[in-house]
């Protein structure tokens, strides 16, 4: 296990000494479970099923992460009419209650300066997510498979998450809230010495190219290294500024108030919570 760890220490430094002016471009596929929590509905199990299905399809989704070595910014794939998450079925309201995950639509990281910035809307109302990098604990192994071209090693780490238990049409559980431990692995490439990955992923000696938590399943599907068409990497600037626990706090009381608009109508909709 040491030499292994010695020698990938050994590659990115013989990587990083030859490529200063190192820049790239990584597609991303990613897939996200969706949890169903369905009251007031006489829709059929079949009409169920589509729903569960159209978002399923929603949740597959195209990012682009673009980095040189020290800086970097995920973004969703721009595409022509982009499905809404606020939904109509049947005459039946659907709302789309998201959990986890990255929250922003663009995601930017200075790794060097170990901070990041995430762009995002909430019901019109820019913010912009100013806070540290997540230092994680990261397990390595000498563990291999390829993706691709490339040598991917797997690493892991774990952590306590909150359990959301909150269901639409009913009053807010008393209960002291649930928690549940999550691990995530990840597998990262030291043939592109950057320590770097989608979303806010990083801290691992090598591209991160594949990662699942439970439920974001992430794949790069795609690397261009240093492309004839320069890259250039803009920190965002426009929005109200924020820490990520004061952004979590406005996204959680947005989220109740959606669903208290939803019950003053006879309780007649759809809970969608995706991930958490």
């Amino acid at each position: 296990m040491k030499i292994h760890l010695i020698a990938v220490a050994i590659f990115c430094f013989v990587l990083s000494s030859v490529a200063q002016d190192f820049a790239g471009k990584a597609v991303y596929k990613t897939n996200r479970k969706t949890d169903f929590k369905i009251q007031g509905s006489n829709m059929s199990e079949i009409q169920e099923k589509e729903l569960q299905e159209k978002f399923q399809k929603m949740n597959q989704k195209t990012f682009i992460l673009e980095f040189d070595k020290t800086t970097s910014i995920y973004k969703e794939e721009e595409k022509l009419n982009a499905p809404n998450p606020q939904a109509n079925l049947g005459g039946m309201q659907v709302i789309s209650v998201f959990g986890g995950g990255v929250s922003g639509s663009l995601y930017f990281k200075n790794l060097k300066e170990k901070r990041f910035v995430s762009k995002t809307d909430i019901m019109g109302k820019t913010f912009l997510i100013k806070d540290s990098i997540p230092n994680y604990q990261w397990q390595l192994t000498s563990e291999t498979k390829n993706i691709g071209n490339y040598t991917c090693y797997k690493a892991s780490f774990t952590k306590e998450v909150e359990i959301f238990t909150a269901s639409f049409g009913k009053e807010e559980s008393k209960e002291p809230k649930k928690t549940k431990t999550v691990t995530t692995t990840a597998w990262y490439t030291p043939q592109i010495s950057i320590s770097n990955g989608p979303t806010f992923y990083q801290g691992l000696p090598g591209l991160i190219l594949e990662i699942n938590d439970g439920t974001n399943t992430i794949v790069c599907t795609e690397i261009i290294l240093n492309p004839s068409e320069k890259i250039t990497i803009n920190e965002p600037d426009k929005g109200k500024v924020v820490t990520q626990a004061e952004y979590d706090k406005i996204s959680d009381e947005k989220s109740k108030e959606m669903m208290e608009r939803f019950k003053s109508r006879d309780g007649k909709g759809i809970e969608i919570r995706i991930g958490g």
